[in-house]
């Protein structure tokens, strides 16, 4: 199994909205990405001030299924638009 978590932090004054839009459209890749066999997607609580703002957690049965999804044209969209909310974003892809 492989592991792809990716932690968000937004622009800074990102309004609610959007992150909400962001989260939403990162979820509705379960449905449109064959491949991607778990997710979970949650925005952040914690006041440290190294917290990320939101992180996916996702679960693929390979690295060639990671791949795909990496280059899915439904997730080449959700890419374009997290780059116009988010400051920068952060990965970690390891097997388990």
């Amino acid at each position: 199994m492989v592991m792809h978590i990716v932690m968000f932090k937004f622009l800074e004054g990102t309004p609610e909205v959007l992150i909400a839009e962001a989260k939403e459209q990162v979820e509705q890749l379960i449905d449109l990405v064959p491949g991607l066999q778990n997710m979970k997607v949650g925005l952040n609580f914690s006041q440290e001030e190294r917290a990320m703002d939101m992180v996916l957690i996702s679960h693929f049965e390979n690295r060639e299924d990671l791949d795909f999804y990496a280059g899915h044209p439904e997730h080449q969209k959700v890419v374009s638009f997290i780059k116009t909310v988010a400051a920068y974003t952060k990965v970690v892809d390891f097997e388990a």
